[in-house]
């Protein structure tokens, strides 16, 4: 324990005010309320009661460090040994960007490898994604927010990138335009100082990735490539991933299966988040190979990997681009859960498309319900009805309903028109 009335005597005094009135005045500054205070301490609200108020003699060592880390002051100055408030800049030389998306941790593990990381900003940081990468928008936020305009570089990026996605989830569109600029801004600044090579290589990742997965872009940069060596194996996976992805988005179908099954056979780790994403794209590949068996093979690992965790977020993400997987795989079988994706689904896509479409003079289908949009992708990629009937077990009769719906609906004659308003 470290007993502030002795420290003290023994050292003197500099500062008049009390180590209590320090921290009370601290919080004001950082605008962090008393129980924000107790959750970041990880102690109990009326602990913190007591130590604001004076009404406790001692504060462990760990609450002091934690404080002195939280504030970024010693702990001479938070004692009132000194007046001297010199600002203390941590090295965070571990830190990555988005740590929980590219570590490796037991399936059924994800909260008991968050409660292990012992840096704290970071740990919090791999809360918002963890709630991100679980649907739970509301509470991504709400930690993501806390680190916008923080000093560390690698925070500021996982901050304003899952800021951005959970606020579009939330149809909040001005907040996920906020999110982005600051993306954008903290990118410009960090890739025009003189930053080492690994730090520039996240910041590369995460521009990259921005773009890839919401079609906007993010300014010019380097290939990715280029810097991959510098990353760690999880964060080479989701290099990988997004890699894939762009040859995906060319339709380079083969190359994007060849990129993603040579990095996963050389992975002796689990890396779930990474996997589910990495195995999402062999899945889009091999239905666009029409090879639906092995397509439907693929899908079901990522559903065997997200589950244990409920990491359910980036299949709902990607419902379109699965093209009825989520339907013929989950909707009879995973009665529920399917329903969870869905509403994933719809509300993804809805903020996806509020910010996408302006911004990119591309319009993306609106109004289609899932189904609609399933057959209208298959429709664009050259499906036949009666693949696509076969496919989704339904008639052809129904295939060309919906089809006619999504005509409608798109003020549109025929399927070549489709394309103008598919996904890639």
């Amino acid at each position: 324990m470290c007993y502030i009335l002795e420290i003290k005597e023994m050292f003197g005094m500099d500062s008049n005010k009390t180590p209590s009135e320090i921290i009370a005045e601290l919080c004001v500054e950082a605008g962090i309320s008393k129980s924000e205070l107790a959750r970041r301490l990880e102690i109990t609200p009326s602990q913190i009661t007591r130590i604001l108020n004076g009404d406790t003699k001692t504060i462990s060592s760990d609450i002091l460090i934690k404080l002195t880390k939280l504030f970024g002051v010693s702990a001479d100055y938070l004692l009132g040994i000194t007046d001297k408030k010199e600002i203390i800049k941590e090295k965070h030389t571990t830190r990555v960007p988005m740590l929980l998306m590219s570590s490796a941790f037991p399936l059924g593990r994800c909260i008991e490898f968050i409660e292990s990381i012992d840096d704290v900003p970071q740990k919090e940081m791999a809360y918002a994604e963890y709630y991100y990468f679980s649907g739970r928008h509301e509470k991504a936020v709400e930690y993501a927010e806390m680190y916008l305009n923080c000093e560390d570089i690698m925070l500021k990026l996982s901050a304003s990138l899952i800021y951005t996605f959970a606020n579009l989830s939330l149809d909040r569109i001005h907040s996920a335009r906020f999110g982005l600029e600051r993306l954008k801004e903290y990118l410009k600044e960090a890739m025009l100082e003189e930053t080492d090579k690994k730090t520039r290589a996240c910041c590369v990742f995460v521009a990259t990735a921005a773009h890839t997965l919401l079609h906007i872009p993010v300014g010019d940069l380097p290939p990715l490539a280029e810097y991959l060596s510098e990353f760690t194996k999880g964060m080479q996976l989701w290099g990988a991933y997004v890699l894939a992805h762009k040859a995906y988005l060319v339709k380079d179908y083969q190359r994007s299966l060849g990129i993603v099954q040579t990095c996963l056979m050389t992975c002796s780790k689990v890396y779930p988040i990474a996997m589910i994403y990495l195995n999402l794209v062999v899945a889009m590949d091999l239905m666009n190979l029409k090879e639906t068996d092995k397509a439907k093979v693929y899908f079901m690992k990522v559903w065997e990997i997200s589950r244990p965790d409920n990491l359910i977020e980036g299949i709902g993400e990607h419902h379109g681009l699965l093209q009825g997987l989520i339907e013929t795989c989950m909707k009879k079988d995973y009665p529920e859960d399917y329903a969870r994706i869905i509403n994933i689904t719809y509300k993804f896509s809805a903020g996806w498309r509020r910010i996408h479409n302006p911004d990119t003079n591309e319009d993306v289908a609106d109004n289609l319900t899932t189904t609609e949009f399933t057959i209208a992708m298959l429709a664009n990629r050259g499906w036949t009805n009666k693949e696509i009937s076969e496919y989704l077990e339904i008639t052809p009769r129904t295939v060309k309903q919906h089809l006619t719906c999504v005509f409608n609906k798109l003020n549109i004659e025929n399927r070549k028109q489709l394309k103008n308003f598919m996904l890639r």
